[in-house]
């Protein structure tokens, strides 16, 4: 797909669109960003949002941040990436900001708490709309079926036992599985040679 280049204004809006308007966090703000970036903006294609999804989430900091870090430098270069992020920031911090001014009035209030139960409950559904979106769009392959396959009996189990398994092995692993058969693979097409 060609680059898209796209204004530092339009970046900065589309990027505090997306920060205001999405609540829980990085995963859900999945199904806005793929609706804004590639539905409405094309700047990108599904196989490379696929692509900057999983380099969100396997590089240090928030989804959100990582995303529209990504963004940015692909439409808009360093600049790019610069108001792209501080257009993402913008919302969460006024937010927090203004209610770290009234945190204890805040907390209070009962119909904030049962906002907030209210929210968790639209959370859970995004972020599972989200990553119906993302398993739709893998590609159809016996690898990627193990792999996931894998990663969902590990996730159960831990859950089942209580005990915790580490996300960043779990990305390690399944990075050097990938790795390993992308390196394996065409030398096993040209007659099994590994050397």
């Amino acid at each position: 797909m060609k680059k898209k280049k796209a204004s530092y204004l339009n970046l900065f809006l589309t990027m505090l669109k997306i920060g205001a308007f999405t609540f829980g966090g990085g995963y859900a703000m999945i199904a806005l960003l793929e609706t804004e970036l590639i539905e409405k903006k094309k700047w990108i294609g599904k196989e490379e949002f696929l692509d900057m999804v999983a380099i969100a989430e396997s590089t240090p900091g928030p989804v959100a941040i990582n995303s529209a870090t990504y963004i940015g430098y692909k439409t808009g270069g360093v600049i790019g990436s610069a108001v792209a992020t501080l257009g993402v920031v913008i919302p969460s911090f006024t937010v927090i900001f203004l209610i770290s001014l009234f945190y204890d009035a805040f907390l209070s209030l009962d119909f904030v708490g049962r906002g907030f139960r209210g929210i968790q409950v639209c959370v859970v559904y995004l972020i599972f709309s989200a990553d119906l979106k993302l398993l739709r769009q893998l590609e159809r392959s016996v690898f990627n079926a193990v792999v996931l396959l894998l990663v969902a009996a590990v996730m159960l189990l831990s859950s089942l036992f209580a005990r915790g398994f580490s996300s960043a092995l779990c990305l390690l692993l399944c990075g050097g599985a990938g790795l390993a058969v992308y390196w394996c693979a065409p030398r096993r097409k040209k007659g099994g040679d590994f050397s």
